[in-house]
């Protein structure tokens, strides 16, 4: 299949490289030239400008920063829909809002290209593995077009609804995670507060109903505190004020939510934005008067 990326930071560059891997003929973009470079040394083509990309390809994939991105990729002057590729499918999987991925999705159908947003977890070493989450809304027909370059990159690929559905469930993803994250930390620190190994402890509670992925996984990675970015701090930060903002246009009271957004708005404003999510233990040690 001929398949176009935009977007290769973080979690873009290995999701694209395991298109490549897979036989897929690839077309890159991204705003800067020296991160195409791994792709087009890999095999991949480049193009000068996402239209560049959706002129060469049936497929157009897309993981950028947020939804102003996301708008100006896929709408913008030398966006997809300006390359008027008849039948071309673009599926975003990038983490927005549901209604701005609604929203684009409606413009994009009126120029004629099919949608799909298609968010993603699993965080950069599941993009490596090519074993990642992926939520999908959108058309079955386009569903089914993508579905191929889905299993490439993702292991569990789950058709969740229509338009935004994707972005509904990243967003319950996100509640879980973060508010995990958390309290994964919260537990560890207290155990260490009260002069209890925290290793011990996270041993005892793998054995119980407390077991968790995240208890598993990031519990180590805090024992260890190996704090190096897979899913920065101010992405998570980002990821809950989506989940605000919805909870406000539905009215909706999420109490674990909003706490754990408003933690995560506190990483960010003492400096711990650019480090790992897991980093939360260290703002819980700082208002605990402990290690930082």
């Amino acid at each position: 299949m001929k398949i176009g990326f935009i977007g290769l930071g973080i979690m873009g560059r290995p999701m694209a490289l395991n298109l490549l891997r897979a036989g897929h003929e690839l077309t890159v973009w991204a705003r800067r030239a020296e991160s195409m470079q791994p792709l087009l040394e890999a095999g991949a083509s480049g193009a000068d400008s996402p239209a560049g990309v959706a002129g060469a390809v049936d497929l157009a994939i897309s993981i950028v920063a947020d939804a102003p991105d996301v708008e100006q990729v896929m709408l913008g002057e030398d966006g997809v829909a300006s390359a008027g590729r008849a039948g071309l499918v673009a599926v975003d999987m990038s983490t927005i809002r549901p209604a701005a991925a609604r929203d684009i999705g409606a413009r994009l159908r009126e120029q004629g290209v099919d949608f799909l947003d298609a968010p993603v977890s699993g965080g950069e070493v599941g993009a490596i593995a090519g074993s990642l989450s992926i939520m999908v809304g959108g058309s079955v027909a386009a569903f089914v077009t993508a579905r191929p370059a889905f299993e490439c990159m993702g292991r569990n690929i789950v058709h969740v609804g229509d338009s935004g559905a994707g972005q509904v469930a990243k967003a319950a993803n996100q509640i879980v995670t973060g508010a995990g994250v958390l309290t994964v930390a919260e537990a560890l620190n207290f155990a260490a507060r009260s002069g209890v190994d925290p290793a011990k402890v996270r041993e005892a509670l793998l054995g119980g109903f407390a077991y968790s992925k995240i208890l598993e996984n990031h519990g180590q990675r805090m024992l260890d505190r190996n704090f190096k970015p897979g899913f920065k701090s101010w992405m998570h930060q980002k990821d809950m004020n989506i989940v605000m903002q919805s909870a406000h246009e539905l009215g909706m009271c999420l109490p674990v939510a909003a706490v754990t957004a408003q933690m995560y708005n506190a990483m960010v404003g003492s400096g711990l934005g650019e480090e790992d999510s897991i980093a939360i233990l260290k703002l819980l040690e700082r208002l605990s008067g402990g290690e930082d």
